[in-house]
């Protein structure tokens, strides 16, 4: 009897192998995901948000370079070196972006970088504020490879450390509705009669209210925050999930092994746990992946809309926000570069929901 499931898993995992985009997007989810859990060992900024600020260097195009003067801070820094792995250094020292300097006596003279060909201001330095008096050791010449946005922050700092809110919101969301939908779903089509049509009747009234609107009321409800965003966009979607699996249920409560079930005198929540749900996970399954796509765009709309991840925390939809305005003033890449992240990470969980469909497909 083990045998055949397994053989089925076999199945469905090499059609799932010869389907080119899906593997793709299989990997390129990986890739992503590996990004957002170690975007500070990635981001060239790795403080806290990516959140260093230059605003002498605002807006400036990718492959822009300066020289960055680093002033160490006076007081030490009691952080672990994981909580900076993972959550960014508590970074209180001073980037100042600089186009001349020099050392004279004890002092170092620099000119602070200004735009347009204007004259910086000048300024000096003890270069005994310096460790070891080793002042060229914090003189580097920096690269901005995706350009700077509007307060002269690392635009690719800001888009990798972003990855994390698109890319975890996809799982918290469709591991919240998973848990409310099944849950909901089963019950609604193993038992019928007064317990599905209450609960239909309260699938009908949530599907009935647009889905921004519903995510916007529940986050202002529950506050404007990172988790709260997350429970808000999970609360939404499992309607879809009930729906499926309740029509699922339906149809398979009345298959034979059900029937054997019952008469082995098995319990409900054995037969709907150990015998119904295994084998209608199938449609869940890409209905899930289709859900991660869905709730990344969902944020995105609620960040651009202020009411999603707030400042200085990183989100794609919040710097499209900020930066929507450049697109028409010669400045489009502070736009498009965030835009074009949410779309490639949610056309790969659309393709990756349609490679399964076909994959789990029995018919074909």
């Amino acid at each position: 009897m083990s045998s055949k499931p397994q053989a089925l898993k076999q199945l469905a995992l090499q059609k799932f192998r010869k389907n080119f985009w899906g593997v793709f997007s299989f990997y390129f989810i990986v890739l992503v995901g590996l990004v957002s859990v170690f975007a500070y060992s990635f981001a060239p900024d790795n403080s806290q948000h990516a959140n260093q600020m230059h605003l002498s260097i605002h807006s400036k195009k990718p492959g822009f370079t300066v020289k960055l003067l680093t002033l160490p801070s006076q007081f030490a820094s009691n952080q672990s070196t994981f909580n900076a792995l993972f959550f960014g250094k508590k970074n209180s020292d001073t980037e100042i972006p600089i186009s001349e300097f020099h050392i004279e006596g004890n002092s170092l003279m620099y000119t602070e970088y200004t735009a347009d060909g204007l004259e910086g201001e000048q300024k000096s330095v003890e270069t005994s504020l310096f460790p070891d008096h080793a002042v060229l050791d914090h003189i580097k010449e920096k690269t901005f490879y995706f350009g700077t946005d509007k307060y002269g922050r690392d635009l690719l700092s800001r888009v990798l450390v972003g990855s994390r809110i698109s890319f975890f919101i996809g799982f918290v969301a469709v591991f919240i509705s998973l848990i409310i939908g099944v849950f909901m779903g089963s019950i609604a089509g193993y038992f019928g009669g007064k317990v599905d049509a209450f609960i239909m009747w309260i699938i009908n009234i949530t599907w009935s209210i647009p889905t921004l609107l519903l995510v916007i009321a529940i986050t202002l409800a529950l506050g404007k925050g990172f988790w709260q965003v997350f429970i808000a966009v999970g609360l939404t979607m499992w309607v879809e999930v009930a729906r499926v699996v309740r029509g699922q249920i339906i149809s398979a409560k009345e298959m034979q092994y059900v029937t054997a079930a019952r008469a082995l005198g098995f319990n409900d929540y054995r037969i709907i746990t150990r015998h119904i749900l295994p084998n209608i996970m199938a449609p869940v399954i890409v209905i899930s992946a289709a859900n991660f796509a869905a709730a990344i765009l969902i944020e995105s709309g609620l960040s651009f809309l202020g009411i999603g991840a707030q400042p200085p925390m990183a989100s794609w939809g919040a710097m499209i926000k900020d930066h929507y305005n450049y697109i028409i003033l010669g400045k489009p890449y502070l736009a498009i570069i965030p835009g074009l992240c949410i779309m490639s990470l949610v056309m790969a969980f659309m393709l990756i929901g349609n490679a399964l469909r076909d994959a789990l497909d029995v018919k074909n």
